[in-house]
């Protein structure tokens, strides 16, 4: 028998580790590379989203509905309540007359008719500061707006109460639906002195308005 090389064993098993290590490291890198190019595409995305510059959000129909209540003008029918902070005598509930006016303690009348809530309170608030307030601060709000009108080819027309952000459509279910000569796709929408303007079923109604559902042509 031959005695066995020294360090043939040795030197196998330093190859083997060799390969090993090589093996390790071709895997480490490929993970690396595939990282690397995950985070080039995730970056490159972001980019582009920045180039598009920010997202205008969508107009909805609440968006609109609580625009048209802000921006609301205040006439005969409406109650209103006012608040003078710190003065719980002068503050009360008080509805407007047919003129558009009503009446608070000390101020004597005031004419509410054609100004949104904001603008009656500066005017309640200079009122009471020519004499009487120092410096008051006042708050009012809609309790119950004027009924709006529904004509037309509907079952039940006539007035109704208003709801804050009702639209057409809303108005003909309450007049108890269409007749079967109705008009469905748009209706006829008179608000105060102007003149009628066709609207979709969706279109956003305010206390007042007159809503013709016309009758359809066979």
């Amino acid at each position: 028998m031959f005695d066995r090389p020294v360090g043939c064993g040795e030197h196998g098993a330093s190859a083997g580790s060799r390969r090993a290590s090589g093996n390790g490291y071709r895997a480490r890198a490929g993970g690396v590379a595939t990282a690397c190019a995950l985070a080039l595409a995730a970056l490159s995305t972001l980019a582009l989203d920045g180039c598009a510059g920010p997202r205008s959000p969508a107009a909805t129909p609440l968006t609109t509905a609580a625009a048209a209540t802000t921006s609301y003008k205040l006439g005969s029918g409406d109650r209103v309540r006012v608040v003078v902070f710190g003065q719980e005598n002068l503050s009360g509930e008080f509805g407007l007359d047919g003129g558009g006016h009503f009446a608070m303690p000390l101020i004597g009348e005031i004419q509410a008719g054609g100004l949104t809530t904001r603008e009656l309170e500066l005017q309640i608030r200079e009122k009471f500061m020519t004499g009487y307030l120092l410096d008051p601060q006042i708050g009012v709000e809609v309790l119950n707006y004027r009924p709006f009108y529904i004509l037309g080819e509907v079952k039940n027309p006539g007035s109704y109460p208003y709801v804050d952000g009702m639209a057409a459509l809303n108005a003909v279910a309450l007049a108890g639906g269409f007749t079967y000569r109705a008009k469905q796709g748009e209706f006829l929408l008179r608000r105060g002195d102007a003149a009628g303007v066709q609207v979709g079923g969706d279109h956003v109604l305010m206390p007042g308005d007159t809503i013709t559902v016309e009758e359809r042509f066979f």
